[in-house]
């Protein structure tokens, strides 16, 4: 049997019955990569007491569950700084893109490069993402737009899974632009897009399915299509919905059972309740509200209202949000969008992993998975207050101490 291993002196933030889940003086108990038991020190029962083979002392640290980041994008070639630069003196967002750059830039980019030199410059993004505590990854395909740079990508997304001590989801975000060879030719594109999605569904590439339906995206037409192919092979769906315009993506993805909608800030708030009753969780992006310099906010009250979960996510990519700090975003989350620490933390753990279907994770509690960091701070709403702040003491993946 797998040895049961002991985890004391911590202050340990279960994020149970949706509060902190404070325990002081708290102690855990592992077995292989699952929880077994977590509780005061004092409280912990004599049977398990006596049998555990290997202690931890966690050096009065605060412990919370490993982070989550539950959208991002980062398989990718090359960067966009020039188009940050163009941005800075004038252009929009859409007139970028409509004039070749954008995804299309990055298309370009991620094409030409090898294998090898994607999964080299994902690794190192990923690794500074696990220095933050991040414990699962989702990463999305989107910049290859054709069958085998899209399996390219999502390989390397694979491979990250299995050679780091981190657990990788991977997206399938064909549906992300209209490339150079299908200029003019959108309804072209996406039968091509649902052609490809059960053979990379035959090869265990996707965990998920994704799309972009916005004004320089695709439409509801378009997206309900791919979600359709995507649910006739039984895989979940996502959506990048109203970051740019409603296009009331939101209410048709949740009609169908999406695990969550991203960006939001031009969601109806009639569309809000359908969200709820539906389980879909949304995915607050500040990063690229700050970097496009965006002014409408999503309507965060009205969610809160609601009772629609809130996650909150790097979104990293080269053209609207480069950041690999999950904890700055979570600071963001607090000062942008007016979320409270609390809800910024649950939105980079337990909603996260809600976002992306996986209920293992994301609270410390029997059963769940023994994924957690121990940090130099006091108390949890620290993790939304400090940026640039490393405080990170050790990370524990799957019951394992990362090396």
């Amino acid at each position: 049997m797998t040895n049961l291993v002991l985890w004391r002196s911590a202050r340990m933030a279960t994020l149970t019955d949706n509060g902190w889940g404070l325990i002081d003086h708290g102690a855990m108990l592992t077995r292989g990569e699952r929880i077994e038991w977590v509780g005061p020190a004092s409280e912990m029962p004599a049977e398990l007491r006596q049998r555990v083979d290997t202690e931890h002392d966690l050096g009065h640290t605060l412990v919370t569950p490993g982070l989550v980041d539950c959208h991002s994008h980062l398989v990718y070639a090359g960067n966009r700084a020039h188009e940050f630069e163009l941005r800075l003196n004038g252009l929009s967002y859409e007139a970028i893109a409509q004039a070749g750059g954008g995804i299309r830039s990055t298309v370009a980019a991620t094409r030409a490069a090898t294998e090898e030199a994607l999964f080299d410059s994902a690794e190192q993004r990923a690794r500074r993402l696990m220095a933050e505590g991040v414990t699962t990854l989702e990463i999305k395909s989107g910049y290859g737009l054709s069958l085998e740079a899209e399996a390219r990508c999502l390989r390397v997304a694979r491979r990250l899974g299995r050679e780091l001590p981190l657990s990788v989801q991977t997206t399938f975000l064909g549906a992300h632009a209209v490339p150079p060879d299908f200029d003019g030719r959108a309804d072209e594109y996406i039968d091509a897009v649902c052609d490809w999605l059960p053979d990379l569904h035959a090869q265990g590439l996707v965990d998920a399915v994704d799309a972009f339906c916005d004004n320089i995206g695709f439409s509801l037409a378009h997206t309900r299509r791919v979600f359709d192919a995507a649910r006739a092979l039984g895989l979940p769906i996502k959506l990048h919905a109203e970051q740019l315009s409603n296009q009331h993506g939101a209410a048709m993805a949740a009609s169908l059972g999406a695990l969550s909608c991203d960006h939001l800030e031009h969601l109806s708030e009639a569309d809000i309740p359908l969200m709820r009753r539906c389980g879909t969780v949304a995915v607050l992006l500040p990063g690229a509200f700050y970097f496009l310099r965006e002014t409408r906010l999503p309507p965060v009250a009205a969610l809160r209202t609601a009772g629609v979960p809130m996650a909150v996510s790097t979104d990293h990519n080269p053209g609207s949000s480069p950041s690999l700090s999950l904890l700055l975003m979570a600071s963001m989350a607090c000062t942008l969008f007016r979320l409270t620490p609390l809800e910024a933390v649950q939105g980079i753990t337990l909603n996260a992993a809600r976002a992306l279907g996986l209920h293992d994770r994301g609270k410390l509690a029997p059963g769940q998975r023994a994924d957690f960091v121990a940090w130099n701070l006091d108390h949890p709403n620290e993790l939304a207050y400090w940026f640039g702040h490393h405080a990170v003491a050790r990370t524990i993946q799957e019951g394992r101490e990362r090396p």
